[in-house]
């Protein structure tokens, strides 16, 4: 078990590093920029979402044309996981983070959303069975370094400060929050790509 802990430990430090390199080539001063190949990248625990709203977004998107990217959707076996995920965030326009009760308790989950704020990607958050200020870092200490925590909370705060949908399960109509979601995503490529063609004609 403890050697496990180290392993997943090792790996998370080289996720860092990949991570620096991939925050380097989107600073102002770097001439290299990651050209967007996907239009959504969804964010979410697959325990929780997966079967639902998760899948349902992604099918939604993809009859409206877009290039949306679900792990379980766009990933075949052989691929690395961690510079799938991140080639993925980083070639995205836009992100939906689908937060849920046992989100917080993933690793993955918040390392793609700390990246997924550190991008400045534009980011649409839905709340399924869970509030804002119930986000929290519930990951055990062993599996992650302080400065991951940090980087964690950082990233959670980051999404508790952005208007987001909210979803009951109970209540709620499955169907009209994707369809919802899927509007304000339009609307927010839309938006983008104004804004790049204001900025290229400014240049």
């Amino acid at each position: 078990m403890i050697s496990r802990v180290f392993n997943f430990m090792k790996q998370s430090q080289a996720v860092q590093l990949n991570n620096n390199v991939f925050l380097d080539l989107l600073s102002s001063s770097s001439p290299v920029k990651p050209k967007p190949l996907l239009d959504v990248f969804i964010n979410h625990r697959g325990a929780d979402t997966k079967r639902n709203i998760a899948t349902l977004l992604y099918d939604n998107l993809k009859s409206r044309n877009l290039r949306p990217f679900l792990d379980c959707k766009n990933m075949k076996p052989g691929d690395k996981l961690f510079d799938h995920i991140n080639s993925a965030i980083l070639t995205s326009k836009v992100a939906v983070a689908v937060f849920s009760p046992n989100y917080c308790e993933s690793y993955f989950c918040l390392h793609e959303l700390a990246l997924i704020m550190e991008s400045r990607k534009r980011v649409i958050p839905i709340f399924c069975d869970i509030k804002p200020s119930q986000l929290d870092v519930m990951i055990e200490r062993l599996t992650c370094t302080d400065d991951e925590i940090q980087r964690f909370r950082w990233a959670l705060q980051e999404a508790k400060d952005i208007v987001g949908l909210t979803f009951d399960s109970y209540k709620g109509n499955l169907s009209e929050v994707v369809t919802i979601a899927s509007d304000v995503i339009v609307e927010r490529l839309v938006e983008l790509e104004a804004e790049d063609g204001n900025a290229s004609i400014e240049y």
